[in-house]
């Protein structure tokens, strides 16, 4: 007989499903992607209403059903509410969660992948650290962590950029996001990663044309 289960992970894509369901893939620390449904969650008032959007961080109670799971509760942590309340923001709070149910797959324990994209959008949120080098270094580590890099830039480029490279690729996540770069050393380690990226990554992401509309690219 199936049981509740509790996974902790973030609702990285959530669509309508029939008038008062919504459709949720969860990025869970123990089981990888998984798709859940939460039954009612658009009728006003509904308990599941807020744990269905996206963003949302924390423990899910769910029903394991045959082809997917319903959402039975959750403990929300973190709903990450300034991101989607901020435009630039939330195109990149979105390019990485598009980029993570990319790599993320079922019945494969997701931590590192889970980690990276909420140490990302906390990134986010720090006025000390540029947006578009917090973009830099989730790709660069959600290629690593996903088996996709080579251990140096594939260019030659100056000590500081090689540096940065290395540092991203070898460093435990909760490091990333601790130094920034003079925008000449940015422009090389950000193309570095561009061709990285170019060369493992097959497909183009909705949100990362929106971003780079809005920034006039």
């Amino acid at each position: 007989m199936r049981e509740t289960v509790n996974l902790t992970g973030m609702v990285i894509k959530s669509t309508s499903s029939g008038e008062a369901d919504r459709r949720l893939v969860i990025l869970t620390r123990e089981r990888g992607k998984i798709t859940a449904f939460a039954r009612g969650a658009k009728r006003p008032g509904s308990a599941l209403m807020a744990a269905s959007r996206t963003f949302a961080f924390g423990t899910f109670r769910l029903f394991e059903g045959r082809d997917a799971y319903n959402m039975q509760g959750a403990e929300i942590i973190n709903y990450f509410e300034e991101i989607a309340s901020d435009m630039e923001a939330a195109c990149y709070g979105s390019y990485f969660l598009e980029m993570a149910d990319y790599y993320s797959r079922e019945n494969l324990e997701g931590t590192e992948l889970l980690k990276l994209v909420y140490q990302s959008l906390r990134a986010l949120l720090k006025p000390a650290i540029p947006n578009p080098l917090v973009r830099r270094i989730f790709e660069l580590k959600a290629m690593v962590i996903g088996g996709e890099y080579t251990e140096h830039p594939g260019r030659p480029v100056s000590d500081s950029a090689n540096y940065a490279w290395e540092y991203v690729v070898f460093s435990p996540v909760e490091s990333l996001y601790r130094f920034t770069l003079t925008d000449e050393v940015f422009r090389q380690f950000s193309r570095c990663v561009e061709e990285q990226v170019q060369r493992c990554i097959d497909k183009r992401f909705h949100s990362l044309d929106v971003l780079e509309m809005l920034s006039g690219r």
